[in-house]
């Protein structure tokens, strides 16, 4: 018999999973769209953070741990900050992908794919909860990934917003401020 909090690690990975599937669905049979890549970056993370869920709080004042909270943190301000920029400044047709005007201010005047770092903190605050070899495998997978992804959504931006977007590259970091 399974213990309990695997059986229930297993109920949320399914219940995640499934609707990882039904939002990445259209994007899945094309490798070269970003959604296809982020569904595994949907995936890795979610299994980082289940198998890592019983170190949550543990040592509580720990270097690993007070890091952890720091780039969750931030993960937190940086896709609630990056999403509300979307709504509010893009112009979205239907959702917050079909932006149509450049997004350069706020937290966009730094970052170019504030959504993408939100999931690079997250996924690296997730993994310091508990340092393991699978941990750093899907951690470094993700982090390959994401810049993957970010390379693959600035093409699609060169296409739509031209001159002005390869002008806004030179401005702006891909994922971390002041750094890539």
């Amino acid at each position: 018999m399974l213990p309990v909090n695997m059986v229930i690690n297993i109920i949320i990975f399914a219940f995640f999973s499934i609707i990882f599937i039904y939002v990445s669905w259209p994007y899945l049979r094309k490798f070269s769209s970003r959604g296809f890549y982020r569904f595994f970056v949907f995936e890795s993370i979610l299994i980082l953070i289940l198998i890592n869920s019983k170190y949550w709080f543990e040592n509580p004042f720990s270097l690993f741990q007070i890091l952890s909270w720091i780039l969750l943190s931030v993960s937190v301000i940086l896709v609630i900050t990056a999403v509300y920029n979307l709504h509010k400044k893009g112009a979205p047709v239907k959702g917050i992908e079909t932006t149509t005007k450049l997004v350069d201010r706020a937290v966009y005047k730094y970052i170019r794919h504030p959504m993408y770092a939100s999931l690079f903190y997250l996924c690296w605050g997730s993994f310091l909860k508990n340092i393991s070899i699978l941990g750093a495998m899907l951690t470094f997978g993700v982090t390959i990934l994401l810049g993957l992804i970010a390379k693959i959504e600035e093409k699609e931006n060169i296409e739509k917003f031209g001159d002005s977007y390869l002008d806004y590259m030179k401005k702006s970091k891909r994922l971390l401020p002041f750094v890539y």
